[in-house]
């Protein structure tokens, strides 16, 4: 079996995070969420937990923080607050609890979707690595979320069998 394969068939376990101030009040339905969880389920991932927390650094480094430290999932998916508004601080609170930045995860997402939209090139989404667990910002809204996860999805396993030391580097096919 070559190692792709063997990483095809690791079920990896996800968290799922959305920051909205009016999502986490009650105010709005969580689209983006949601759709984060029908597609990573249909790449082969595990939906462990999910909830919803307001545009606040401190809670949302703890959220992040809580969910690595606590080794129930291998992965942390966030949606929302990536952009240039005043209330957008997810790669902040992101950055403040990472061991360790991924930089090329939001590059290749604002790169590869910069030919669908003009405003990629705005996302701040960052990504990176806090006690073995990776965590991934993506966009705020449905159509982000499917874009970005379209670019990197593939990818995760190989990077999640890496971070946990299960293999060494191997060439894409």
């Amino acid at each position: 079996m070559n190692p792709s394969a063997k990483d095809n068939q690791q079920i990896f376990s996800a968290g799922i995070l959305t920051i909205s101030d009016s999502g986490s009040a009650g105010d709005r339905v969580d689209i983006s969420g949601e759709r984060i969880v029908e597609i990573i389920e249909v790449a082969g991932f595990n939906k462990r937990l999910k909830d919803i927390v307001p545009d606040e650094i401190p809670v949302i480094s703890e959220k992040l923080a809580e969910w690595s430290d606590s080794g129930e999932v291998d992965i942390i998916f966030t949606t929302g607050g990536t952009g240039l508004g005043p209330r957008d601080v997810t790669p902040e609170a992101t950055k403040n609890i990472l061991d360790l930045e991924i930089p090329g995860i939001g590059e290749s997402m604002r790169v590869k979707t910069l030919d669908r939209t003009p405003f990629a090139i705005l996302s701040r989404s960052t990504a990176g690595i806090r006690s073995g667990c990776l965590i991934v910002n993506l966009p705020g809204s449905p159509k982000g979320v499917e874009e970005c996860l379209e670019v990197v999805i593939e990818s995760l396993p190989h990077a999640l069998a890496m971070i946990r030391g299960w293999k060494s580097h191997v060439e894409p096919n």
